[in-house]
């Protein structure tokens, strides 16, 4: 029974990752998960300067979720390349840097300043604020993904994977530009904008009113997104979104996920990217299937 899938010529053992943003940068867990075992360690947001993130408060339950407006606050490249990846390189797992930036030039400096790192892919988070655009998301713009895209290309060694924002009209229009762009894979979703009001206070829930709604509640759009990605591309595609369970995992792959990532399920268990993974092995071998490339875009009509 073979779990491995090859991702943009980078061989994961199997197709399990963490979520950037919910798993740190590996430290946090290393404790209570062996990384050894994982596909893949996405790390959390590095900029090319340190950032704060946003007051607080900065994270809200919800039904079948969680609201969270972090802001991205992260050490900067600089600590991070010093400290996190030396840390990491003893574990047999692939390195995943998640790029953020307020500028194509931001991005652009990170990806130079790591092309010499050993770091397997960078994942280029372009749900942030484009600060030349009035603070829309670089996302949001099928222009902007595709430039974002080739201007990243030109500094980055290692395979560069699009992370796309849901907060569009058409997630398909987005994949075909990071492709144009010359994106090696992309992966989704990243999470939707939603709201809490706290109805006893009056006030908003967080202090930056807004939020990324993640967990279960999400799925079904991320399954859906995932398809329609997968239709309209030929690069690999990660899909993520409330992925609890092996089921969710395996419910992605069969939309055209080649690897998927687990999130929010960190938080409510250490354990959960462990047993996605002895889940997933189970699910092939209940249905006798020899390579997990054989569930890959699966899915089909009654």
């Amino acid at each position: 029974m073979n779990t491995a899938v090859n991702l943009c010529g980078v061989t994961l053992k199997n197709p399990v990752m963490t979520a950037s943003g919910t798993f740190g940068s590996g430290a946090e867990f290393a404790e209570f998960v062996d990384l050894n075992k994982l596909g893949a360690v996405v790390t959390k947001g590095v900029a090319n300067v340190p950032w704060e993130g946003n007051p607080t408060p900065r994270v809200a339950e919800v039904y079948g979720g969680m609201l969270n407006a972090i802001g991205l606050q992260n050490p900067g490249v600089e600590l991070f390349a010093q400290r996190d990846i030396p840390f990491l390189k003893q574990y047999d797992t692939k390195i995943i840097v998640n790029v953020c930036g307020h500028t194509v030039e931001e991005y652009a400096a990170v990806a130079e300043r790591l092309s010499n790192e050993p770091v397997d892919l960078l994942e280029i988070n372009i749900s942030c604020p484009n600060v030349k655009e009035g603070g829309i998301a670089f996302g949001q713009s099928a222009k902007t993904v595709c430039e974002v895209t080739e201007e990243i290309k030109k500094y980055a060694k290692q395979p560069v994977i699009m992370k796309l924002s849901p907060n569009v009209s058409d997630i398909a229009e987005m994949a075909r530009a990071a492709e144009a762009g010359g994106a090696d894979a992309v992966s989704l979703i990243n999470t939707l904008t939603g709201m809490k009001i706290d109805i006893h206070r009056r006030c908003f829930a967080l202090a930056n009113r807004t939020g990324g709604l993640s967990g279960p509640a999400v799925h079904p759009v991320a399954v859906r997104m995932v398809y329609e990605s997968a239709q309209a591309v030929k690069i690999p595609v990660i899909g993520m979104g409330g992925i609890m369970t092996a089921e969710d995992a395996v419910e992605m792959i069969l939309a055209g996920a080649t690897a998927v990532s687990v999130g929010t399920a960190n938080f409510t268990n250490m354990h959960a990217t462990e047993e996605i993974i002895k889940g997933i092995e189970r699910y092939m071998r209940q249905y006798h299937v020899a390579d997990i490339s054989e569930l890959i875009g699966a899915v089909h009509d009654r």
